[in-house]
C-alpha cells in the first residue's frame, strides 16, 4: 500500500476532498516523523510501535585495509507489530492473498542484485 492508496481509502470513506485528505495524511506523517526525530516512542494500539533505538559509537574496522575506523553513535527505528494486527495477519497464514492484496505488478523489485 502506497501514500497515495491510503489518500484515496481517506476521500472514498470519509467523502472529504483530495486535498484535505492529503492535508490530514502528510499532518499524520509529520507528526510521527517529528516525534521520532525528538526520540520519542510512537504506539499505535492494534497496529504497533515504533522505538528509537540508541547505537553506542564504535571502533570498525575497514575490511579491505584493516584500518582502525570510529563508527559515530547513531539513532535506528524499530517497528513492533501489536498483538491484534499480528494475531490476524496470522489467522489467515497459509491461505492465498485476495486478488486485489495480491501485488506482483509492482515496479520495485524485490531482488536488488539484479540475478533473475
Amino acid at each position: 500500500m502506497l501514500k497515495s492508496d491510503l489518500i484515496g481509502i481517506l476521500v472514498q470513506k470519509k467523502g472529504i476532498t483530495q486535498k484535505q485528505a492529503e492535508a490530514t495524511v502528510e499532518t499524520i506523517f509529520d507528526s510521527m516523523t517529528e516525534a521520532l526525530v525528538r526520540g520519542e516512542n510512537i504506539e499505535i494500539r492494534g497496529l504497533g510501535a515504533f522505538h528509537v533505538k540508541h547505537y553506542e559509537g564504535y571502533q570498525g574496522r575497514n575490511p579491505k585495509t584493516g584500518e582502525v575506523i570510529p563508527v559515530k553513535p547513531k539513532r535506528g527505528i524499530l517497528f513492533r507489530t501489536g498483538k491484534e494486527l499480528r494475531d490476524r495477519v496470522n489467522r489467515t497464514a497459509g491461505q492465498p492473498l485476495p486478488p486485489d492484496l495480491d501485488r506482483d505488478d509492482d515496479d520495485d523489485d524485490d531482488d536488488l542484485d539484479g540475478d533473475e
